[in-house]
């Protein structure tokens, strides 16, 4: 291979072989497994136990359950939109676009005193839902980690790769 071919060549899309993995179906499965199961305990058992609850744990109960839909709703959005990327439905630079909608940011978390006082099943749908954020917004950095293509002849594939690694794992230390 001459120099010049070396220096042309585009490092392996890490981002885009990830979109279309079965790593991301999976998680896709799980995420829209976990909002359905979500809905369904809100509704029907949920409901019903928040119905017995002191005034206190049924404030908790009104307030985590608002923030799981909220945390659900913005997972959700980000699962269809990379769907869509794997469907061929739009390219991973307009879900790039299109991404900055959805908020994958950490939000409040619940105070232990508060998250004790809830029914233990919403309890998990919780932990469940923050797990699942964190695996999202792992692979949301590893997917749309760039580097700009006047930085990217400059950089070494392999560091460039790398850099996305580390980013990846930055993201969940956070």
């Amino acid at each position: 291979m001459s120099e010049k071919s070396i220096i042309e060549a585009q490092p392996v899309s890490f981002g885009e072989r990830l979109a279309n993995s079965p790593a991301f179906s999976d998680l896709f499965r799980d995420g829209m497994a976990l909002v359905e199961e979500t809905a369904t305990y809100l509704d029907g058992p949920g409901r019903q136990q928040s119905k017995k609850l002191e005034r206190s744990a049924a404030l908790a109960y009104a307030t985590e359950s608002m923030r799981l839909t909220t945390r659900l709703m913005q997972l959700a959005s980000w699962l269809l939109l990379h769907r869509a990327v794997k469907e061929g439905e739009m390219s991973l630079a307009q879900a790039n676009k299109e991404k900055s909608k959805v908020k994958l940011s950490v939000g409040e978390s619940s105070e232990p005193q508060n998250f004790e006082l809830l029914p233990e099943p919403l309890q998990m749908l919780i932990d469940r839902s923050q797990k699942l954020q964190l695996k999202v917004r792992r692979l949301d950095a590893t997917i749309h980690n760039r580097v700009a293509p006047e930085q990217a002849v400059l950089t070494n594939p392999v560091e460039r790769q790398l850099g996305l690694l580390k980013a990846a794992f930055e993201q969940d230390a956070r």
